[in-house]
């Protein structure tokens, strides 16, 4: 016992020796890192099968459908079911889902609409892992802590962004089925990793018993009372409208200068290790900004970085603008999830998230097909522009919100990692 604890104070909590915490985000290492290795071999696999972007923006559509579809009645469910099975049940189902690929290619009957339903079930099991994840976060993190453990999940995204598309480029090299090959692999270890999560992971506030479609609506009821936490979710249904976009107008850029799929990747994951920096960073930044700063801040920054996309044709620096761009990515992140972890009641926490991905999330669909119909018609380049005015005219909005403006301080404690 050391002097300090004699003395009445209590040492600082660390979620480095909350067992249950590191269990939960060490087991996701792999499977995030494998979901960035076969997201980033998809669109190579579909523009080498068909050469067409309207394909590749299909099939990324069909990824990311289950944003719009799937949230609003999976929040009511992951607040019903058992959370732990969710989680079990979400891996072991894309795992199975990725390994369909490569016997297709090895019984040479793969199809885009095979790509297609493939991407659909991995964007099912995303929606039911992560919403059940974060209602359960929670339930083994200590208030004190939450906002330091989102900020470490957004690390852990953010570093699997960063290793997984070179790797995701550099496997699809070797060989077309290699990359999904390797994420089903991870999809198992991480299945494993969380049969050792012990604590019961559900809220021991029983919802109410009322019909699943009223359900479905409560988190959207509890979003329009809430002036800041709707602005902030209309805003960040822009900014992941137009980034979605960029992902597939930056990769067909890098390859119509003759970038290589290992290039690609090192861009990629250029790209993210912006994001990686930007959330270590933003375990600390987020308690030095105002949410009024980083919300109105962070729209303006991404404005003025877009149109440098359309200077240069190398993938290397292609990728250094976009990690300038991910950089500041996090800090929103925590921002806008501690503020919703936070203030939302345990019981209504699956619903609200649901309600908020749903808006929030539920564009991406849209930006998929967009963005190949843009190539399509305007050119890597003209895209870019397009993409540039949509975040100026929404940095304009977000400085003219009443609701951003007087946005009060950020309801997080302070405490160590």
């Amino acid at each position: 016992m050391t002097a300090s604890t004699t003395q009445g104070t209590a040492p600082r909590p660390s979620l480095w020796r909350n067992r249950e915490f590191v269990t939960l985000w060490s087991s996701q290492v792999f499977a995030t890192l494998g979901a960035q290795i076969s997201g980033t071999a998809m669109p190579l696999l579909v523009l080498a099968t068909t050469g067409s972007p309207s394909d590749a923006g299909i099939v990324g559509a069909a990824a990311t459908l289950p944003l719009l579809i799937a949230h609003l009645p999976a929040g009511p469910l992951v607040d019903r079911w058992n959370r732990r099975k969710i989680l079990l049940i979400s891996e072991l189902v894309a795992g199975l889902a990725l390994s369909t690929l490569p016997i297709a290619m090895w019984l040479d009957i793969l199809t885009v609409a095979h790509l297609a339903v493939v991407a659909f079930v991995q964007g099912m099991c995303f929606v039911f892992f992560g919403l059940a994840e974060r209602a359960a976060l929670p339930t083994i993190v200590p208030a004190a802590l939450l906002a330091t453990a989102i900020a470490h999940n957004e690390a852990r995204s953010r570093a699997a962004a960063l290793t997984g598309p070179p790797l995701g480029g550099l496997l699809f090299g070797i060989g077309r089925a290699v990359p999904f090959l390797a994420d089903a692999l991870t999809y198992a270890i991480a299945s494993i990793g969380l049969l050792f999560i012990r604590s019961d992971l559900q809220n021991q506030t029983k919802p109410p018993a009322e019909p699943l479609w009223r359900a479905t609506t409560t988190g959207l009821r509890w979003i329009w009372r809430h002036p800041l936490v709707r602005a902030a979710i209309l805003l960040i249904a822009v900014s992941n409208l137009v980034f979605e976009a960029l992902i597939l107008i930056l990769v067909v850029l890098a390859q119509r200068h003759g970038a290589t799929s290992t290039a690609v990747g090192m861009m990629l994951g250029i790209y993210s290790g912006g994001g990686l920096l930007g959330a270590l960073a933003a375990s600390r930044f987020h308690r030095r900004f105002s949410p009024k700063t980083v919300i109105i801040g962070i729209n303006w920054i991404w404005a003025a970085l877009l149109p440098l996309f359309t200077l240069t044709s190398n993938p290397m620096l292609i990728g250094f603008i976009g990690a300038a761009c991910a950089f500041i990515g996090p800090l929103w992140n925590v921002v806008i999830v501690t503020y919703a972890t936070a203030l939302v009641p345990n019981e209504l926490l699956g619903r609200v998230t649901s309600a908020a991905m749903t808006l929030s999330w539920g564009v991406m669909p849209l930006a998929s097909l967009g963005a190949g119909y843009l190539i399509t018609t305007a050119g890597p380049t003209g895209s870019v522009f397009v993409l540039t005015a949509v975040m100026l005219v929404t940095a304009l909005i977000a400085t003219a919100s009443p609701a951003v403006r007087q946005a009060p301080p950020l309801p997080v404690h302070d405490a160590s990692v």
